[in-house]
């Protein structure tokens, strides 16, 4: 098969294109570089530094081309709410660039990798597949928008469509130096530098971490089971439900860190409680967690060690500076 991965040099479109790749498919993959590393892109891959955006670019890609992953996206969830053009641009038009050239060369399936964000805040967790989808940050409406628009194209033209929601991955390759995004990578590189982690609120909301390889698996079947087709399926664990504090706290014990964080005003629309219910994956794609959160972090930790601690690069303009706008950001204080 001859596979595209958008977003290729980020953190979940490299690990799929390694999975692709041993598996002896032909893998080609673009990336814009704005949250991805180069080293990340794999030998073997076919890349091409391009932006989804570029219509006319992306349909000389897909020539030939059997299955896309759209992977590439600002995955900034906090930020979008002081940098909504940016991120819509990135999450929303570039899902329908790509799924236009897509549909115009003749890709079999469209494998969408949307998020968490796209529940909002629901009555009850774990969230499952068939809730009314309340997205309350420009991130998640633009991902649940683009949702939409990508089942109205797959019902006129026949693509075949299948919806993924990973849901916090963490692992190798994570972008450490952001700013705005990746909040275990963040604590890791602070800590590694003998600097407290900054944590919005009081700490207390509440998230289930996924590691890489254990999504990698089921996102690989995606795109070749046909009981999928036309599925929306969270991936990721429903296991250790815990809080940014004990989030924190764990780091900290694997780093034998003396932990004293520092908390800032919360940010505006983060949900409280967000974790979604694998149950659907288990049934069709048999997803079950390898990696517990210490065994993921760990190798976290590893990770960035032997890479080295970075600087942190406010890389991306905010759009709206308010009061409402989180100091760390507006101040430059990572």
């Amino acid at each position: 098969m001859k596979i595209f991965i958008t977003g290729i040099a980020g953190f979940l479109g490299s690990h799929l294109a390694d999975a692709m790749l041993r598996d002896g498919h032909e893998v080609l993959g673009c990336d814009n570089l704005i949250g991805g590393y180069l080293d990340n892109v794999p030998d073997g891959a076919e890349f091409y530094q391009v932006d989804c955006n570029d219509i006319g670019t992306m349909n000389k890609l897909l020539k030939g081309v059997d299955i896309v992953y759209h992977t590439a996206c600002t995955a900034y969830e906090g930020l979008s709410v002081f940098s909504p053009r940016l991120v819509c641009q990135n999450t929303y038009l570039n899902t329908a660039s790509i799924a236009s050239a897509s549909i115009a060369q003749g890709v079999r399936r469209f494998v969408y990798c949307s998020s968490m964000a796209r529940y909002g805040t629901q009555a009850v967790v774990p969230f499952t597949e068939d809730m009314i989808c309340k997205p309350q940050d420009p991130y998640g409406i633009s991902k649940f928008s683009a949702e939409n628009l990508l089942h109205c194209l797959a019902e006129v033209h026949g693509i075949e469509l299948v919806i993924a929601v990973p849901h916090n991955i963490i692992g190798p390759r994570q972008k450490y130096d952001d700013p705005y995004r990746n909040v275990a990578s963040i604590m890791i590189n602070l800590m590694l530098q003998g600097r407290q982690p900054i944590i919005y609120g009081d700490g207390t909301q509440k998230r289930c971490f996924s590691f890489v390889r254990d999504d990698i698996g089921c996102l690989e079947k995606l795109a070749f089971q046909e009981n999928v087709v036309g599925e929306t399926v969270n991936i990721g664990p429903d296991e250790e439900f815990i809080t940014i504090n004990e989030l924190a706290q764990t780091i900290a014990e694997l780093l034998h860190f003396d932990l004293e964080p520092t908390y800032m005003p919360g940010r505006p629309q983060e949900v409280k409680l967000a974790t979604c219910s694998a149950e659907k994956a288990r049934r069709l794609l048999g997803y079950q967690t390898q990696y517990t959160l210490r065994q993921g972090l760990q190798e976290m930790i590893d990770y960035i060690r032997e890479r080295g601690t970075k600087k942190f690069r406010y890389h991306l303009d905010l759009e709206i500076i308010s009061e409402k706008t989180p100091k760390t950001w507006s101040k430059r204080l990572f």
